[in-house]
């Protein structure tokens, strides 16, 4: 058996989201809501909030789908996720959940958009 002066240590994992904690999912609560341009090629005006998570840290997150009905001190749940033209942009929201309602009159892709099915009268 080999003697080492320094044994090989294991480094440890960096983790994309941690203000998550290792959970799928946090509530939040609204601290600021603005917009935000992305980066180079991209030309637009991204709807972000700063949300106050329940662990009292404060994190950036990218609101989805077109129109929103946030305020300041609206609940909220996180995600992990980023956006592509957002640099810094780790975390989503979940809409369809507490006081972030979902897209009015979304049709396809309405589970990331929370939107229930309309029921066909006959």
């Amino acid at each position: 058996m080999q003697l080492l002066r320094n044994p090989r240590v294991a480094k440890k994992q960096k983790f994309k989201t941690p203000a998550l904690l290792g959970n799928p999912q946090i509530k939040g609560v609204c601290n600021r809501i603005f917009n935000k341009t992305p980066r180079k090629p991209n030309s637009a005006l991204r709807k972000v909030a700063k949300i106050k998570l329940r662990t009292k840290k404060f994190v950036f997150g990218y609101i989805p789908g077109e129109k929103h009905n946030l305020q300041e001190h609206s609940l909220i749940l996180l995600r992990g996720g980023t956006v592509k033209d957002l640099p810094g942009m780790k975390y989503k929201l979940i809409r369809g959940k507490y006081d972030f309602g979902g897209v009015i009159g979304r049709i396809h892709g309405r589970s990331c958009y929370g939107v229930k099915k309309k029921l066909k009268i006959k």
